[in-house]
Order: C-alpha cells, then sequence, then structure tokens
C-alpha cells in the first residue's frame, strides 16, 4: 500500500515537528512549507498529495486565499485548515470555500490521526464510488463503440472516455484502470475501421464530413472577425483533448468558456500536412498546385512550415473582405516565450493575433530522446500531469494573464494529437521512403495490410504525390512502423512513446475552444 502524502503549510512550521513525528511514525509522508505561494509550487511541482493542511493566518496570502487558488486550478484534494480561533466568519469562509475539515491549535496529534482517517476514508468511499459508476456505465459504452457509424458519436465516445480517465486518474484499483484502457484500445480499433470505410468518402461527397483542418479557419475564427472585440487564435500544437481537459479549470480563472467544439485533423496527422492546411485553407495537394515554390515534399530539404505567415494572408485575402490588422507570432523557444509575455498588452492593438506555441510538440519529440522525460511521461496520467505543470509555469500562461484583463476573445485549438505507441509494425521501402513512425510515404512499400489504411491515389485525398508511383500508408490504433535492419534496437527505442502521423482517436479528434476574458 502506498504512503498517504500530506503538504502542510505553517509559518510556524517548526513548532509543529512533535505532530509531524507522530504522523511519520505513523506511515504517513510529510512535506512542509512555510507560505502559501511554496504551497501552490508544491502542488504543481511534487504532487499528487493526498491531503493538504494550511495555516489560515500565514503572511503573504493567508491560508483562505491559498485555499481559494487550489481550488481555482482544479485540484480536488482534501484541504484541513488550521487556525488559531474558531472565529465564525473565518470558519464560514473556510466551509463556503470547500475545506473538507478545520482543526483549532494546539493540533492534538490524536486528533490529527482521527481527522485522516475520517478523509481518506471518505476519499476511498469517492474513488469506489466513481469505480461503480464506470461498471454501470461500461456496457453502454461498449455498445456505442461497437453500434457507431458517425464522426460525430465517435467524438462523444472519446471525450466520454477522456472523462472517465479523468475521474479514474485517482483510483487505487488497478484492474479497473486496466479494463478502462482495454475499452478505450477496443475504441481506437472500431475507431481505425471507421476511419479506413470512411475517409476517402470525405473527398468525394459520397459521405457528410465533419470540419477539416483546412476548413477550420473559416469555420471556427474567421466568423468572429466581425466585431471590435480583439480575437487571439492560439494553436497549442499537439494538444489532445485530454489535455485541454486538465488546463481547462486553470484557463477558466481568467476566460468563460463560450463553446468547446472540434475538428477532425487531416492525414498524415503532422504538423507539415495538418497544420500548412489550417492556415492556407488547403488541402496539401491544392497548396502544392497553387503555390509551388511553398510546399516541400517530406524529403526536400528545407523547413517545411516556414510559409504559415504567407499562407495565412493568402487565405484571409479570399474570405474576408475588408483590412483588419494582423499578425503571426510563432514560439519555438523560452526567448519566444518571454518576449511573448513582454509584449503581450502590445496584441490588444490587433485586431487578429494568431500564436503558435510549440512547447506540447517538443515536449513529445524530445521525449524520444531523453530519458529523464521518458520517466516523467511514462503513461497519459503523467503526460496530462507533466502538461498541466508546464502551462501553469509557463510565459503563455503569465501572457494570457495579462491579456485577460481586457475584453478579449481567445480561440484555443491544435493541428493534431499524439498517441502512445508500442505495438510493432513492419515495413519493407526503399530509401527514399519517409522516415515518420505513423505514416510512410514511398514507393513499393511492403507491409502487413491488417495494420494500416493504404492510399493509393494520393490526389483523391487532397495529397501530393511526390512519384508517379508513390503510395502512403496510415498506421491504425498504437501500431508504429519499424524497418527489418536493427528491429530490435529501434522496437525498444520508440516503444511506449508518444507519436503522430496516423490514425487514432488521440491523434485525428481535435479541441477547438472559444472564450471570452472575464
Amino acid at each position: 500500500m502506498n504512503k498517504i502524502r500530506i503538504l502542510w503549510a505553517d509559518d510556524e512550521i517548526d513548532l509543529l515537528k512533535p505532530q509531524l513525528f507522530f504522523l511519520e511514525k505513523k506511515g504517513y509522508t510529510i512535506q512542509t512549507v512555510s507560505n502559501g505561494h511554496d504551497a501552490l509550487t508544491q502542488l504543481a511541482e511534487s504532487g499528487p498529495f493526498d491531503i493538504i493542511f494550511l495555516d489560515e493566518s500565514m503572511p503573504g496570502i493567508t491560508g483562505l486565499e491559498t485555499l481559494s487558488r487550489i481550488k481555482n486550478l482544479g485540484y480536488s484534494i482534501p484541504v484541513v485548515m488550521v487556525t488559531k480561533n474558531e472565529a465564525e466568519n473565518i470558519m464560514e469562509e473556510a466551509i463556503g470555500g470547500q475545506i473538507a475539515d478545520y482543526l483549532i491549535k494546539p493540533v492534538n496529534p490524536n486528533q490529527l490521526l482521527l481527522t485522516l482517517k475520517k478523509l481518506m476514508d471518505n476519499k476511498r468511499l469517492i474513488s469506489e464510488k466513481s469505480t461503480l459508476a464506470y461498471q454501470t456505465a461500461f456496457r453502454e459504452l461498449y455498445m456505442k463503440i461497437t453500434g457507431t457509424n458517425h464522426f460525430e458519436d465517435w467524438v462523444d465516445i472519446y471525450k466520454n472516455l477522456i472523462q472517465w480517465e479523468l475521474k479514474l486518474d485517482e483510483s487505487s484499483d488497478p484492474e479497473i484502470q486496466d479494463i478502462l484502457a482495454s475499452q478505450k484500445m477496443e475504441a481506437n480499433n472500431e475507431f481505425s475501421k471507421y476511419i479506413i470505410n470512411n475517409y476517402s468518402g470525405w473527398f468525394d461527397n459520397k459521405n457528410k464530413a465533419p470540419i477539416l483542418s483546412h476548413q477550420l479557419l473559416l469555420e471556427k475564427v474567421f466568423k468572429h472577425l466581425n466585431d471590435d472585440v480583439p480575437t487571439i487564435f492560439l494553436l497549442l500544437d499537439n494538444l489532445r483533448f485530454d489535455q485541454w481537459k486538465v488546463i481547462e479549470p486553470i484557463i477558466n480563472q481568467n476566460f468563460h468558456i463560450e463553446e468547446e467544439s472540434y475538428f477532425y485533423s487531416i492525414l498524415p496527422s503532422t504538423t507539415q500536412y495538418s497544420r500548412n492546411a489550417i492556415f492556407a485553407g488547403l488541402m496539401p495537394a491544392d497548396i502544392e498546385r497553387e503555390y509551388p515554390d511553398w510546399w516541400l515534399n517530406d524529403n526536400d530539404e528545407g523547413g517545411k512550415n516556414l510559409k504559415e505567415p504567407d499562407l495565412l494572408a493568402k487565405q484571409m485575402k479570399r474570405w474576408i473582405r475588408k483590412e483588419i490588422k494582423t499578425e503571426y507570432i510563432k514560439v519555438t523557444n523560452s526567448s519566444h516565450g518571454k518576449t511573448l509575455v513582454d509584449n503581450a498588452d502590445q496584441l490588444l492593438n490587433n485586431q487578429f493575433t494568431v500564436i503558435v506555441y510549440n512547447f506540447i510538440d517538443m515536449l513529445s519529440h524530445v521525449r524520444t530522446e531523453m530519458e529523464v522525460l521518458k520517466e516523467l511521461a511514462s503513461d497519459e496520467k503523467a503526460y496530462r500531469s507533466l502538461t498541466k505543470s508546464w502551462f501553469l509555469h509557463s510565459p503563455l500562461w503569465s501572457a494570457l494573464q495579462k491579456i485577460s484583463k481586457k475584453k478579449v476573445r481567445l480561440i484555443i485549438a491544435t493541428d493534431h494529437g499524439t498517441i502512445r505507441v508500442n505495438d510493432p509494425s513492419r515495413v519493407v521501402a526503399d530509401k527514399e521512403t519517409t522516415s515518420n513512425l505513423r505514416y510512410k510515404v514511398g514507393k513499393n512499400l511492403q507491409y502487413e495490410k491488417k495494420d494500416v489504411l493504404e492510399i493509393r491515389e494520393p490526389q483523391k485525398v487532397g495529397l501530393p504525390r511526390p512519384n508517379v508511383s508513390s503510395a502512403f500508408i496510415f498506421a491504425r490504433e498504437n501500431k508504429y512502423f519499424l524497418y527489418p535492419n536493427n528491429y530490435g534496437y529501434y522496437l525498444n527505442y520508440f516503444k511506449n512513446t508518444f507519436q503522430h502521423g496516423g490514425i487514432s482517436m488521440e491523434e485525428l479528434i481535435c479541441p477547438v475552444i472559444r472564450l471570452v476574458s472575464k
């Protein structure tokens, strides 16, 4: 059984050594801090904690203010308020702020123990209730997964599975979590079949199609540029729906959600294809035809997304009749992030600002290369936690807080998501074939047909054709492509890393959120 972790914030923490020693002898692990600011930092950097003790009268920010910030950040950890007196107004505020319990100084060790027992049992009961609720929902989800054939239904299924993942993240029952993971794998299996059977039909008007990458700005952004409210379109690359849900409570402190919607990334679900399509308002084959000097195929030398501002300007000229003041900003490192914070107020002078923030993409790619990040983001739960911690301390959040002081519209979207891969699939190809683990484009590809969606006529789904015999293959579910040479080494090197380019709910079903400052 894991030790219960306690975070205790008190400016007189040295006077509590007898109580701390008592709890440590009972098997509890305790992290102490002397003020509310440090408590919030510890939560972000050293969490999750099972319970928090807050001194009400700390200097800097009080216990009540710290409690409020903890709740606003979306933490559901039980908080016990510790106070020197039982003043009615303080207790009313604390109870209104959803404390789990309160203690009066001097704190009796046995009283501490009783509080911990009560709250931990309550937490266990809540966990058991969530587990029971999922068990009840399992069959309904199963029926939806095996019975649906519509892109809207798949969005509902995916969001439902994410909701259960988040609810069960703190569950102590690994078997239930394994069942949920298995159900999600089954969902991706069925979703892959759906995409394989329907994707081509989205481009020949045979099937009703969702909003796709190249339609995102027209359908979800441009129509909101008609008033005097400055609009910021923030593209957080690689942002999955579950990652959005863990940063949502943070953003809700300063912004009100007007609409939470979705679009489908095109294939390949990679930056080169999906993001260029977003800013061009065109499919990649059309970009290559209309702007041949601006499109580079996979094996061409040079940056593949360097013309985003030019493509955006061309698209705006097609759809927006009047001149509007527009700025495009790309953030790819910490220096760019600092500049964004410094210049945040000036963004409100634009009618329309586009910010492309590359951190999540860097995180998922670097994770493959660095053992430290492999440990930090070993699974979806850890990946979500890392995303939340990064966002909370990022220049981006600092900039958004500054911007939110004025009336502003914020639209958050992404270009595609990622999936954790762990099922290798062999591919034989020539040296001109692309290196991406989730899709390949090349000539004379040999592969396991059951593992892929094969596109032999790329132009029919809006994709360029580097050579007359080039074909695309896309990995389905959690598979990743490996060549026979050094197969064993690369199998382990890439196993359980987050990749993109293929077919999964995580990669293709993308969030787009419209908000206004409070």
